[in-house]
């Protein structure tokens, strides 16, 4: 049996990222619940999703069989403290934050145990998303095995180990940041060098598809890949470029990691 209904605490970006996703998938729900404080994200996310029940009342919506907790971690546990008691046992909650542990979750509903993490990434609006999941161990394998199917048409779920959700967090969902910038400005000096739009873009979309299979799956050692190409434009500036990383993202990690 398929999700009947789901909600979302929180009406923010990442809402819009799932309700998309889920229209491109031409998947439907028999209610969409959506709660927030702020009328204004309510009423923009009511005209792109006409169909989902928007609300500012907290208690309207903790009764789908599952609830995304799409809020951020500085006030996720004042928010779990207001639900406690009123949760149906059978719903799912799922935390789409950083930081707050299951174990941090289920002492604010006073010992509610049916809670997973999610670390969801920007390409779900693509249905090409990477979004990592966690259960807490005593969820039944039919309630994993129903959000996973649920989730199947938005991308890749993994289930992975709690301890692992930050590391997705900065590799897997912050990942597109450090590409996004790069990519524009490759497609705009491809314009510039003479190709149209469409043809930029498909080529940078095929250049990077090989490059990461060439870098995983062909066997060779990254010095080996790495001499393939004989001309390196960039080369002077990649032990730049590596100690922003080492910097930036381990900054970043330790400020978000439990």
């Amino acid at each position: 049996m398929g999700t009947k209904s789901v909600s979302f605490i929180g009406g923010g970006r990442i809402t819009n990222i799932f309700l998309q996703a889920f229209e491109n998938s031409q998947m439907t729900f028999d209610k969409v619940f959506v709660f927030d404080t702020n009328s204004d994200a309510l009423n923009l996310l009511k005209l792109k999703f006409p169909y989902i029940i928007s609300t500012d009342v907290l208690s309207e919506v903790v009764h789908s069989e599952i609830v995304f907790m799409a809020i951020h971690p500085p006030v996720m546990l004042e928010t779990l403290s207001k639900i406690k008691g009123v949760l149906n046992k059978e719903t799912l909650l799922v935390s789409l934050a950083p930081k707050i542990t299951m174990e941090k979750m289920a002492t604010a509903l006073d010992g509610f145990s049916n809670i997973a993490r999610m670390n969801p990434s920007a390409s779900t609006i693509v249905n090409k998303g990477v979004n990592p999941v966690a259960f807490d161990s005593k969820v039944s394998a039919v309630t994993k095995l129903r959000f996973l199917k649920m989730m199947q048409p938005l991308g890749l779920t993994p289930e992975v180990a709690e301890s692992k959700i930050e590391a997705y967090a900065v590799i897997s969902a912050m990942g597109h940041t450090y590409f996004f910038f790069q990519l524009q400005k490759l497609k705009d000096l491809a314009v510039r060098f003479g190709m149209d739009e469409m043809e930029a873009q498909a080529v940078i979309t095929d250049m990077l598809w090989g490059t990461t299979e060439t870098l995983f799956k062909s066997g060779l050692t990254y010095d080996e890949v790495a001499n393939l190409v004989p001309v390196k434009p960039m080369g002077e500036v990649e032990e730049t470029i590596k100690g922003f990383y080492d910097q930036y993202l381990t900054g970043i990690f330790n400020k978000i990691k439990p």
